[in-house]
């Protein structure tokens, strides 16, 4: 049997079932098989799919029962950003900020010919939003991105 994805993020959280509907609201993302941990009350494995791709998301568990993952929270924060390329990046930032997360860079139209701004969820996981507004050459892309870091 072929999978569907290559590389699938596994997202460990503080809250499962709360971050399931957050991605589900914010990001449009469709909901899948849930497993819940014999406590009924922590998320073991959660799916959903966000534009035909597949994303996990469980909630944080000791090594005594079998976890190996921390959440963001318990680490002080995430070594990881996941871009989301959307066709209407304020809106999902908008969803998002609405629904509880913290925005760390606000949306703007950036040199590479985008709109993009970064949050960090509820759960500690940092996203960013690209809204690909035009194409650029590599020559384009270049001068404005010495005007932009010019201006800093």
């Amino acid at each position: 049997m072929a999978n569907e994805d290559q590389f699938v993020p596994h997202l460990i959280v503080s809250d499962g079932v709360a971050a399931l509907k957050f991605y589900e609201e914010v990001l449009g993302a469709e909901p899948g098989h849930i497993m819940m941990a014999p406590d009924g009350k922590r998320v073991m494995h959660g799916e959903l799919t966000l534009d035909g791709h597949k994303i996990f998301i469980s909630d944080e568990f000791t090594a005594e029962e079998g976890g190996s993952c921390s959440a963001p929270k318990t680490l002080g924060g995430s070594c990881v950003r996941i871009m989301l390329m959307t066709d209407n990046a304020d809106a999902v930032v908008e969803r998002a900020v609405a629904r509880g997360a913290k925005v760390i860079m606000p949306m703007q139209d950036m040199f590479w010919g985008a709109r993009y701004g970064q949050i960090v969820d509820p759960f500690g996981h940092q996203w960013g939003f690209n809204q690909q507004l035009r194409a650029q050459s590599e020559a384009e892309t270049k001068a404005a991105a010495e005007e932009f870091f010019a201006k800093k």
